[in-house]
């Protein structure tokens, strides 16, 4: 196919990275996908490439292999649980932000989709701290210039059944599945969903920037 997209994955060893990874290389219309993690990912196949890189806050050294690319899916990030305020805002506002800069300058047409969460404080002056610290990373990242960034907040989330990097908790829950989908529709997608709605945005783009799980839903049926 002509003019395939070329797309960068960050996290591709995490739960949320993996599954836009496998909905990448499923679509005809990627044509090649970077991962770049600290540790290598196990993944391969003739449309990927990966670059192991430790320091996410200096880039310099791999910076000749992130040009030319069409989209960033961003999925790297921690969770806030048992992390204090400083490492936490580091590494999910500053890392961001710092990756985020580097590729808008090398990549000025680029589509940039960051996973944030289901209700992050888009005022950033609410009382949860990480709701913040992603509100605050979420209109940030909209001042870059990069073609449009898109700030996807999904809840919970249904992964592959193949999937390798699914957290232990998430094994624990999985029962908890069906009833969420019965209850509460709209706090629950999977993770190829996700991974279509990174894809539409970037084909075709999207009235809102701030893509909520009903929006997820909402794009899997165009």
């Amino acid at each position: 196919m002509a003019n395939q997209l070329k797309v960068i994955i960050t996290g591709a060893t995490g739960m949320v990275g993996e599954g836009v990874l496998h909905e990448c290389l499923r679509r005809d219309e990627v044509g090649e996908v970077l991962i770049v993690n600290r540790r290598p990912s196990g993944f391969t196949h003739p449309k990927l490439t990966e670059i192991i890189h430790t320091d996410f806050f200096d880039l310099s050294a791999i910076e000749d292999g992130l040009k030319g690319y069409d989209a960033c899916y961003f999925c790297l990030g921690i969770s806030s649980v048992g992390v204090d305020a400083d490492t936490y805002y580091r590494m999910t506002y500053t890392l961001t932000m710092h990756v985020a800069e580097t590729l808008s300058r090398l990549n000025p047409a680029m589509t940039f989709c960051y996973v944030s969460g289901a209700s992050t404080d888009s005022t950033e002056q609410g009382r949860v701290r990480w709701a913040r610290v992603k509100g605050k990373t979420e209109n940030d990242l909209t001042k870059l210039p990069f073609k449009k960034v898109y700030n996807f907040r999904p809840a919970a989330m249904i992964a592959d059944k193949d999937a390798k990097n699914t957290p232990k908790l998430y094994q624990y829950l999985k029962w908890l599945i069906p009833v969420i989908k019965l209850l509460m529709p709209n706090k629950i997608s999977t993770l190829q969903e996700v991974g279509n709605a990174m894809l539409h945005v970037t084909l075709k783009g999207y009235p809102k920037t701030i893509i909520e799980v009903e929006d997820i839903h909402a794009i899997a049926k165009l």
